[in-house]
């Protein structure tokens, strides 16, 4: 079993900056992948960005070039940092990891709202 616990969401304007933090505990030595999605009102879930244990990354094209996976290995925490915010950026963002025998484990969310 793998536990994840978001952190570092809020209200952020337009153009603003934030980061988010994913700390996960438990099995972490059997965790391949993690990342984050977002569910935004009315849409469905999607990728924003992950990275791999051999540090591939993936980015949504929506995200690329303003947002930033990292992870501290020390701290079993994935970040999520979010630059040049626009209000479509809007969601409840979700930290995922997933195994390497197929298990995949969610977090509760984290709202990020951004307007003016």
């Amino acid at each position: 079993q793998v536990q994840l616990v978001e952190s570092g969401g809020g209200l952020v304007q337009p153009g603003g900056s934030l980061r988010l933090s994913c700390a996960a505990s438990g099995s972490i030595s059997s965790i391949n992948t993690m990342g984050w999605y977002r569910r935004a009102p009315g849409k469905q879930r999607e990728l924003v960005a992950e990275v791999s244990r051999r540090g591939n990354l993936n980015y949504a094209d929506s995200v690329k070039g303003r947002f930033t996976i990292s992870t501290d290995n020390t701290k079993f925490t994935v970040y999520l940092q979010m630059n040049s915010l626009k209000p479509e950026d809007g969601a409840v963002y979700y930290c995922n990891a997933k195994t390497a025998s197929l298990n995949e484990y969610w977090g509760r969310g984290t709202q990020v709202t951004v307007s003016s």
